[in-house]
């Protein structure tokens, strides 16, 4: 019996009971980038009712990126209520909510009155970005790869390898609670006084369910903040020390899934348990079936991420992948590698809003109507370049135009500019993961652009399945609480569940295409440090 099952074995003997009833349901819950999603899924993983709302992203100064606690938090609740209702269903036949998140967004807020210091500070925001190079270009940052080094050379420590090679980004959480640290003193005072909790929206959301009687996060999120330690599966005492944190501000880490608590009675009528706290793209690698090692995830939503099941240990990198945890079940941890890119869905909807196109949809037929971009290339990068490149003072930007250039050319080179974007990411994660990739699955909204998908597996010269339908982050989190309920018996019966839509074959060879990315790379190597400052 595998650890997930034994784990779900363990939790569920009463539940089981009830959830065996075909009138019972789960929530699967999904807080994105631009938009929070409640499902409310059967015992056939069918949806039966749903709900979202935008969330609405505040611009304080160029860079900056935060979301209103309150008003995430009156969304939160809203999209619940009303998918429950769209549903047909009563509260009280909801058996547990698992709840999936856009990671490394965090808040810090007073412990005995539970009043939050500022709003959430976002995985896009670039207001540490000098920080970030200023610390990756210290003497101690070097003193501590160099010392790690030496220690990996004796010890063959594949953490001390990996903090050789450590680097901080501006969508770690790390250096950006720095930031909020030094420039905040009512947020200074409060960790002096040990009246701070930091959470990421994961973490408060169940502060506010349970009216402060919970706190804690999953694997999942902890290891993308960046003060996560993969191979020692807690926080880490390094980075604590380097950066003269107090490990007290930082949440209990639990399971994913795993009971949390229930929601007070007051907010739904009902104490609906929660039983599942995940990063959305660990959820949306477990909504995918994506159990056995080397299955690799390619979700393509506000930004594009690439992860590959590496196993139950930690694979050492090279700074262009980044160790994570997928999901911890009793005694089951399951580890994955991940990279992205910054800007995949944003430059769609920016493409949008200057009236390049009505709807999404239309991109498809507008891209395949040409032959080509007609040598027009585009940038996506406005919040600068991720790995291979790591530039956040990289511009988002169009080059090669001409007279002859229509808005069909500029919507072809940024649909082509996601599919490079990919094949930049399949490349380097074959370079550093040694492990055999075995499927392909992908998912997020840009994944229903054929052109986009075919193009993409003309490049990387694989296979991709499509699943037939996209919100894998819900899913994800909606099976984690199930099997902790018992609502579902095991993977094995997640995995008769899935559907696919359409697998993408290649149809084009990469050489025909090496030209072209040639010259976007080109591009791209124009636009980058273009900001003196973010």
């Amino acid at each position: 019996m595998s650890g997930l099952q034994a784990g779900a074995e363990q939790r569920r003997e009463e539940p089981s009971a009830r959830a065996s009833s075909p009138s019972r349901f789960v929530l699967g819950l999904d807080v994105g980038s631009t938009v929070i999603r409640c499902h409310v899924y059967d015992r056939t993983a069918r949806v039966r009712g749903s709900s979202a709302q935008k969330v609405e992203n505040v611009y304080p100064q160029p860079g900056w990126v935060e979301i209103d606690p309150d008003a995430l938090w009156t969304q939160f609740v809203a999209v619940i209520k009303d998918a429950v209702k769209a549903a047909g269903v009563q509260m009280h036949q909801i058996v547990g909510l698992g709840i999936s998140t856009q990671r490394a967004t965090f808040i810090t807020w007073n412990k005995k009155t539970g009043h939050h210091f500022h709003n959430f500070i976002s995985w896009q925001d670039l207001r540490a970005a000098e920080l970030v190079k200023s610390w990756n270009n210290s003497l101690v940052m070097k003193l501590l790869r160099g010392s790690c080094r030496v220690l990996h050379f004796f010890s063959r420590s594949k953490q001390m390898l990996t903090v050789s090679r450590f680097n901080f980004t501006t969508q770690h959480a790390t250096l950006r609670l720095i930031w909020i640290l030094q420039n905040l003193s009512e947020v200074r005072k409060a960790v002096e006084e040990d009246n701070c909790c930091f959470g990421t929206i994961d973490t408060w959301l169940l502060h506010k369910l349970t009216k402060g009687s919970s706190y804690a996060t999953d694997y999942s999120n902890a290891s993308t903040t960046g003060f996560f330690d993969p191979f020692g599966m807690c926080w880490s005492k390094i980075l604590a020390n380097l950066l003269s944190l107090p490990l007290s501000i930082l949440p209990p880490v639990k399971d994913t899934s795993h009971n949390f608590g229930s929601v007070d009675e007051e907010i739904f009528g009902v104490p609906i348990p929660v039983v599942a706290l995940v990063g959305d793209q660990q959820s949306a690698m477990f909504g995918e079936c994506c159990f056995q090692t080397g299955d690799v995830k390619l979700t393509m939503g506000t930004g594009t991420f690439l992860d590959i099941n590496t196993g139950n240990s930690p694979q050492h990198v090279n700074g262009g992948f980044y160790p994570l945890i997928g999901w911890k079940i009793g005694q089951e941890v399951v580890c994955l590698a991940e990279g992205n890119a910054g800007d995949t869905g944003t430059a769609i909807i920016w493409a949008q809003k200057l009236d390049l196109f009505t709807d999404a949809a239309e991109t498809e037929k507008m891209a395949l109507s040409l032959e080509d971009s007609e040598g027009v290339y585009f940038v996506p990068s406005f919040n600068g370049l991720q790995a291979p490149l790591n530039d956040p003072c990289a511009c988002a930007s169009f080059m090669g135009l001409k007279h002859s250039t229509s808005k069909y050319h500029l919507v072809r080179a940024i649909l082509e500019s996601i599919a490079f974007r990919n094949k930049q990411l399949y490349d380097m994660m074959q370079r550093e993961i040694q492990i055999p990739v075995t499927n392909i699955r992908a998912d997020g909204g840009v994944c229903n652009n054929a052109f986009v998908m075919q193009m993409t597996s003309d490049l990387i010269n694989a296979k991709i399945d499509r699943p037939a339908h996209f919100d894998m982050s819900c899913l994800g989190a909606a099976t984690l609480a199930g099997l902790a309920v018992g609502f579902w018996a095991d993977k094995e019966e997640l995995q008769k569940l899935r559907q696919s839509e359409m697998v993408f074959k290649p149809q084009k060879k990469w050489q025909e295409y090496e030209m072209n990315m040639e010259n976007w790379v080109k591009a791209v190597k124009r636009s980058m440090n273009w900001y003196n400052k973010t």
